[in-house]
């Protein structure tokens, strides 16, 4: 597997970015200002993730996704501790991370990655998404904040 910076020539890939943002909109945003790598294996894109600048010295992991038919392969372990590495030689301090409260499996991953539980973002999921979204048969209602010391 290949984890490479996206080229600017390319088109992201939105059906992976959507599996871990539902918002077009704000995929978008986070495209426009952040830096995209992609995970290959034999030229097909199975990962994804976008580095944000946030503040000085921090950067935040968002729209970290693998494609449905690739995760349980330790892919999604791989994409973050890249995005650790990459955060550093940015100069990065910090590296952030969110994810919604019904989000099990994430959570367990960033935590087996480092990352400790920073905050509760209470009702980010009602103020920024119109529709309702709903995970392991939990309504998505309030953002887990994670970070990890670099």
């Amino acid at each position: 597997m290949l984890i490479r910076k996206l080229n600017a020539e390319e088109q992201p890939p939105l059906q992976l970015l959507l599996l871990a943002d539902p918002s077009p909109s704000l995929v978008e945003a986070y495209l426009k200002r952040g830096q995209c790598y992609v995970a290959e294996v034999e030229n097909c894109i199975i990962g994804v993730y976008v580095l944000l600048q946030t503040r000085p010295e921090t950067v935040e992991l968002v729209n970290i996704a693998v494609d449905e038919n690739q995760q349980s392969k330790g892919i999604g372990k791989r994409l973050v501790y890249h995005a650790i590495e990459n955060a550093r030689l940015l100069g990065a301090k910090t590296i952030e991370v969110g994810t919604g409260n019904s989000s099990v499996g994430q959570l367990a991953l960033y935590q087996k990655c480092g990352f400790r539980i920073t905050g509760i973002d209470r009702d980010f999921f009602i103020r920024h998404y119109s529709e309702e979204i709903v995970e392991n048969g939990i309504k998505v209602v309030d953002m887990i904040r994670l970070s990890l010391d670099i």
